[in-house]
């Protein structure tokens, strides 16, 4: 009797070479730097712009600090790819132990931001303090709610790892993950560079 070989379905091809759900996501984080471009661009515009008595965006920052945070940010995309390559081989502890690696670095990022936004308000240096608090908090904020989806993203992965939900055939499902962690990792460069290093001119 011919034995029926069950396989999973293929991922719908389309005339890139890609499926669907990996054009969807570049799709998605093209627009995001649309989106990311306006607000640094935003920031730029008004980061000269204060209030009388309130202090300017350079005045309260504290590099170094900031500098470890994004450094921790920074080694969550080494992390994210070996999570990545371990559902490749078929490694699922090692999955799981690499998504909650991630996942971990980015909540210690998030609590650094948290903290740092607490200190910039107790030196007056608030979101409705100037034109360029609204334009600093709305766009570090905004990047931090970002970083706050992709860590529910890992941890949801890392539960359906451990229920048994997260074969080999589906690290594509890590890997579109890891693709818009990747890119908030890389826009978060990208702001710490334009915002935190890059001198105001007057």
């Amino acid at each position: 009797m011919a034995t029926v070989e069950h396989r999973a379905p293929p991922a719908h091809q389309t005339s890139t070479g890609l499926d669907n759900a990996k054009i969807a996501m570049w799709a998605f984080l093209g627009s995001e730097c649309l989106l990311f471009g306006a607000l640094i661009s935003t920031y730029l515009l008004y980061r000269n712009h204060g209030a009388s008595g309130t202090p300017l965006p350079h005045e309260v920052y504290d590099i170094p600090f900031t500098s470890v945070s994004s450094f921790v940010l920074l080694m969550s995309s080494l992390t994210m790819v070996l999570a990545l390559a371990a559902i490749q081989r078929g490694d699922h502890h090692g999955t799981r132990v690499w998504l909650l690696a991630t996942a971990l670095l980015g909540m210690t990022f998030v609590s650094g931001q948290v903290y740092e936004f607490t200190v910039f308000v107790r030196e007056g240096f608030t979101v409705r303090s100037s034109p360029a608090g609204s334009a600093f908090f709305i766009l570090t904020s905004f990047h931090g709610a970002h970083v706050t989806v992709g860590i529910l993203m890992l941890l949801s992965l890392a539960t359906m790892s451990l229920r048994g939900q997260l074969p080999t055939e589906r690290s594509t499902t890590v890997e579109y993950v890891g693709l818009y962690w990747h890119f908030v990792d890389i826009v978060w460069i990208v702001i710490f560079t334009v915002v935190y290093l890059v001198p105001a001119t007057k």
